[in-house]
């Protein structure tokens, strides 16, 4: 499968730090860019790169970790190590999701504002002021988890 290795080495290897990067960033632009409405024209163009290539990047860490998962099995992996990457993998569909929907409302907030001029009316700032903040707050405390889970799995002892 396309998302299974590369010369070897499991492609979630090698695809998650972008997750790791690009996920976070994401989460603090979009809470920048629906609090402060004067930087909106300059760092709109960022949010709306970020919307789209940090739900990808989520995505595609996702889907090639599942991969990984599922030849472990095959290998017999059980445990306490499986315990550990089935709440690695439950956090990581988590921040899956939540990036996605992070993704999506941000990239609509951009998309109405991003005309000179254009202002949304006070209620629908706020608005999606609050939903972002709570979906980039949700984003951020699950990826941390999903690594820090997938870190104990490869890095702890148990």
């Amino acid at each position: 499968m396309v998302f299974d290795q590369v010369n070897g080495l499991p492609v979630h290897i090698l695809v998650l730090h972008a997750a790791v990067i690009f996920v976070p960033l994401l989460a603090l632009g979009s809470i920048v860019y629906a609090l402060v409405a004067r930087w909106r024209a300059k760092i709109g163009w960022a949010v709306a790169l970020l919307a789209v290539v940090a739900p990808i990047s989520a995505v595609v860490s996702k889907l090639s970790g599942t991969e990984l998962y599922n030849r472990l099995l095959d290998n017999g992996m059980s445990g306490p190590g499986k315990v550990i990457l089935d709440d690695h993998m439950n956090y990581g569909t988590i921040t899956m999701w939540l990036s996605i929907a992070l993704g999506v409302v941000s990239l609509v907030l951009v998309v109405l504002t991003s005309r000179a001029g254009a202002a949304l009316p006070k209620v629908a700032d706020i608005a999606f002021a609050v939903v972002i903040v709570v979906l980039a707050v949700l984003t951020g405390y699950y990826i941390f988890n999903t690594g820090d889970t997938g870190a104990n799995a490869v890095w702890g002892t148990y």
